[in-house]
């Protein structure tokens, strides 16, 4: 049997944190060695820092484990898995990449820097090739990797088998689940009984990341798709899932039977990671569906369902944003990473 890789969890007590803590317990290929959070959670054992908010009982392979600080010389880890916010991260994710760590990051501060990768796998898997232009240009031993925002994720793997009827523009309305505003992101008394219309950063995100995310990789640079995206999200009173009308123009006119055709086919073969779902996208022909509370499990949370698919062309899509929108998209990149001898 290989010899596990060991993974650290920096931020490993806030709710994406405890995400990771779910992807990583039982992971065949991954070990949790290390969980780190906040000067006010090191010291404790992990059942103690972190408030529980699952719904499965905390793993026992973790409950005692002692939290230590986000700092390089204390983690001992192969690869960091980073659910640190985003101000905190582009301090620290860069000071674990100098120290020589693999650093899977969910957080948005790297995102748009031109020689991080930015990866869905089944998106643009060879954007990874910027790993070598970052190490160089920044003479790092070790490197960052990014997963998009959670919104973006479930948009962009859409609109990817879309690119071959000539992609011109997108518009996106999003209804987001509160789970993607963290424990304490919105108030219950802001949210209950309403709908907030905006949330901050959140359109800007979804518009340059897809740019990124389906541009073209030349070897030393990447070059942003010419495609237009107009984003308005909104914050609903879901709990997991975030749903997104999308209205699609392409040059070449698909009719809604060959877009349901193009999302069919859609499943690219990353080589049967572990968390790689059976199928990326799952087509809902029912009228009212896709539904979060019906849908956001499918694929162990890591599929993005899509239906209503309509002349336009629109249609909606549904994912997990703490699964699929996070924790797992971040472990997808690490199994692949691991799959290509980068680990």
């Amino acid at each position: 049997m290989a010899k596990p890789i060991k993974a650290g969890i920096l931020g490993a007590t806030g709710a994406v944190g405890q995400r990771f803590v779910e992807a990583l317990a039982d992971h065949p290929w991954f070990e949790i060695s290390c969980l780190a959070a906040s000067g006010r959670s090191a010291g404790k054992t992990y059942e103690d820092a972190a408030n529980w908010r699952l719904d499965f009982p905390l793993p026992e392979t973790v409950a005692k484990k002692e939290v230590v600080p986000v700092d390089p010389s204390k983690v001992d880890a192969d690869v960091v898995f980073s659910a640190l916010p985003a101000d905190y991260a582009k301090t620290v994710e860069a000071e674990f990449a100098k120290a020589g760590f693999v650093v899977a990051s969910n957080a948005s501060a790297y995102r748009m820097e031109k020689d991080v990768p930015l990866v869905v796998p089944e998106v643009n898997a060879d954007h990874l090739a910027l790993i070598d232009v970052q190490q160089d240009g920044r003479g790092w031993d070790g490197y960052i990797i990014t997963n998009p925002n959670c919104s973006t994720i479930m948009m962009v793997m859409t609109l990817k088998p879309l690119m071959k009827f000539g992609l011109e523009s997108v518009n996106v309305a999003t209804m987001q689940a509160i789970s993607g505003a963290g424990y304490e992101g919105v108030p219950s008394m802001a949210i209950l009984d309403n709908v907030i219309p905006y949330i901050g950063g959140e359109e800007e995100k979804m518009e340059s990341e897809t740019l990124k995310l389906l541009g073209d990789f030349d070897g030393e640079k990447i070059t942003n798709a010419d495609v237009r995206v107009s984003a308005s999200c909104n914050r609903v009173p879901v709990m997991d899932g975030h749903t997104e009308a999308i209205w699609a123009a392409m040059s070449d006119d698909p009719t809604p039977a060959d877009v349901r055709s193009a999302f069919l086919n859609f499943n690219p073969d990353l080589g049967d990671l572990p968390t790689e779902p059976e199928k990326a996208l799952i087509v809902r022909d029912e009228n009212d569906r896709p539904q979060p509370r019906l849908d956001r499990n499918m694929g162990r949370g890591m599929s993005v369902s899509v239906g209503r698919i309509r002349e336009g062309i629109r249609y909606i899509a549904m994912g997990h944003n703490t699964i699929r929108g996070a924790a797992g998209a971040s472990v997808l990149n690490a199994e692949l990473l691991h799959k290509m001898g980068k680990l």
